[in-house]
């Protein structure tokens, strides 16, 4: 999983603090320093080093439950997705401050909106309908597990007092075991090895020291950071040598696009033509993920293909940062085995917001994979603001929705509605389920959907769209949270500000045929792509080999509108490459600081980073120094 820049910059300034507070042994421990001591004695229960990673899911539910959360399958999905190969300490500590512990008044507040007599407790039958219907849906066996407990239940009647006080004490006696671990541990450590074991002192080995993603090692000076990957255990601050360097210079006029001007064909409109939405989600780790399409082009035919930023409806005076994300298309000709995709073309022509592609297309199924560089789509942290209002009560004191959320909620029916046809298709509303709870509405569940709402040609309108979000209102009783839990999934802010996503627009012509697009799925844009842009690079891009290490090569290939950064690694050993962009002028990159480090894999290439003009109506320049660590 890689971790967002924005998430990065702060674990950077929280380390730098980690690291001064080690110099005054006196002080007391920061609330950082707590909390980082926090995450390592969890992660240290169930691993001997914080070196090793989480490598299932059980492992990551396991560490968890150490760390005094009870994480449920959607928030264990939320962070283990099916690109999920492992995962490290430091992103354990990331999704540690994000879930936060549930606080004993908050489970009271819960169970109380189900207890109809205000006793205490909650018939099990409506227990079962409540948390597997509702919300963050549990599993039947998850519910068994809850009514089976001694002591909290008797009569067929579960008692969500006694629960509480349950759960918050087994809560609090793991993480005071885990804690307890880690001094014993210590103790044990000083005793065999003295107390300068490694280099670090005594209160630096009982500090969290966060390991960094596998990708990326943030720090804020140029020749200190932290340990990444290594078999040894450096504390914050050791000094490490670059064995060599090697640097790029670029420099990239004013409006650099101007000679590669996107142009339509002259009969374009005799053309025929198709078109497909979709969207970008940022995700809580900082991964993009969206849709993929299946494109099928009939018989041989000049084909000229877009993709763009798609405008809503936005309320008068809200900003619209998605507009500005720059968007591209990978066309890849599918074969006998779907793992082998050959890289056709992409949209590498511009003008203005739309990024495209005009070229010859034989016969046969294409795969469209949609791309943003991240440069302009990443995490990026802001100050909370007050949350929108989502309900409110009319004169006659029925609920209903705000006239703000309601606009809101008109946009996301335009992002979902794929085929733009002012109708949602079960097959259209399933992407939206898939993405705001994890699951599908089945063929039964939509036909109720369809009773109770309005559709037109056995698809959802608008208005039923939005009579469904009220009926989900009114059977929380006016509660929003589960509203919320959809808002922040489709990437919209506590303010209603579509801050975290990016929807767009496809449209194919072709001169000889019409051409049929589908959206197939939705999937992360690393992975497959990140091995198509490699290759791309490879071959296009400036080569430069590190002096003396003539295995280690940085590749860079500079487009009109933006630069990308590839390292390939032929040696059979992990290498690390630290990267300094401080000299770059005008300058944005999709790791969102100008000094990182990376990790490549033996027998393999990675994207370093994108770059992009910070304003591309001045010039820019990317100078970069690529150093490999000793």
């Amino acid at each position: 999983m890689a971790i967002s820049p924005g998430s990065d910059a702060t674990f950077s300034s929280q380390r730098s603090d980690i690291s001064e507070g080690a110099r005054t042994k006196k002080c007391l421990p920061t609330e950082e320093e707590i909390f980082y001591m926090n995450c390592r004695a969890a992660y240290l229960t169930v691993f001997k080093s914080s070196l090793e990673n989480i490598i299932s899911k059980d492992q990551l539910y396991l560490a968890l439950q150490h760390a005094g959360r009870n994480p449920s399958r959607k928030t264990i999905n939320k962070y283990w997705t099916p690109q999920t190969a492992k995962l490290n300490f430091d992103d354990f500590c990331i999704i540690l401050k994000k879930e936060k512990p549930t606080s004993k008044a908050e489970l009271l507040k819960s169970f109380k909106q189900l207890d109809v007599n205000d006793d205490g407790s909650i018939l099990h039958s409506d227990l079962y309908k409540f948390l597997t219907k509702r919300g963050e849906k549990m599993t039947r066996e998850e519910v068994n597990a809850m009514i089976n407990l001694a002591g909290v239940n008797a009569d067929g009647r579960f008692d969500y007092i006694k629960f509480c006080k349950l759960y918050m004490t087994t809560s609090e006696q793991c993480l005071k075991t885990t804690l307890e671990k880690l001094e014993v541990d210590g103790k044990l450590r000083r005793q065999q090895f003295g107390s300068h074991t490694r280099g670090s002192s005594e209160k630096d080995r009982s500090l969290p020291l966060p390991k960094p993603s596998p990708r990326i090692i943030r720090k804020t000076d140029q020749e200190t950071f932290s340990d990444k990957g290594d078999t040894r255990n450096h504390s914050l601050g050791t000094t490490r040598k670059f064995k060599t360097s090697v640097s790029f210079t670029i420099i990239m006029g004013a409006n650099s696009n101007r000679n590669s001007k996107l142009t339509e064909p002259n009969s374009i409109k005799d053309w025929q033509c198709a078109q497909s939405r979709g969207c970008f989600f940022l995700e809580e780790d900082g991964d993009i993920i969206s849709h993929h399409y299946r494109m099928q082009i009939a018989q041989r035919s000049v084909v000229y293909l877009t993709i763009k930023p798609l405008k809503l409806s936005q309320v008068e005076g809200k900003p619209s940062p998605w507009l500005s994300v720059d968007t591209a298309l990978y066309i890849l000709k599918e074969n006998e085995s779907q793992a082998d995709l050959q890289l056709i073309c992409f949209t590498e022509l511009r003008n203005r917001e739309v990024f495209g592609w005009t070229g010859e297309l034989g016969p046969g199924v294409y795969c469209l994979i949609p791309s943003t560089t991240g440069c302009w789509l990443r995490k990026e942290i802001k100050p909370t603001t007050e949350e929108a209002q989502l309900v409110c009560r009319d004169e006659t004191g029925e609920l209903c929705l705000t006239k703000e959320f309601r606009s809101t909620l008109s946009d996301i029916f335009d992002i979902i509605d794929l085929d733009g046809n002012g109708l949602l298709s079960l097959e259209e509303y399933n992407f939206f389920e898939l993405r705001t709870s994890g699951e599908k509405c089945d063929e039964d569940a939509w036909a109720v959907c369809k009773e109770n709402f309005d559709t037109k040609k056995n698809e959802l309108t608008r208005q039923g769209f939005l009579d469904l979000n009220l009926m989900e209102a009114n059977d929380r009783e006016g509660d929003p949270r589960d509203l919320w839990v959809t808002l922040h999934s489709m990437g919209y802010s506590k303010a209603l500000e579509l801050t975290e996503a990016c929807p767009f627009v496809i449209d194919v012509y072709a001169d000889k045929c019409r051409p049929r697009i589908k959206a197939v799925h939705m999937e992360a844009c690393s992975g497959q792509l990140e091995k198509i842009i490699c290759k791309s690079v490879l071959n296009k891009g400036d080569t430069k080999v590190m002096d003396g290490y003539e295995n280690i090569v940085i590749h860079t290939d500079k487009r009109d509108t933006w630069i990308t950064s590839v390292i390939e690694n032929k040696t059979d050993n992990k290498v690390i490459i630290h990267v300094n962009n401080e000299l770059s002028r005008n300058c944005i990159n999709n790791r969102g600081l100008n000094i990182f480090a990376v990790e490549v894999a033996p027998k393999s290439t990675m994207v370093s980073q994108h770059v992009m003009p910070l304003n591309e109506r001045q010039e820019w320049i990317y100078y970069s120094v690529y150093s490999l660590i000793s």
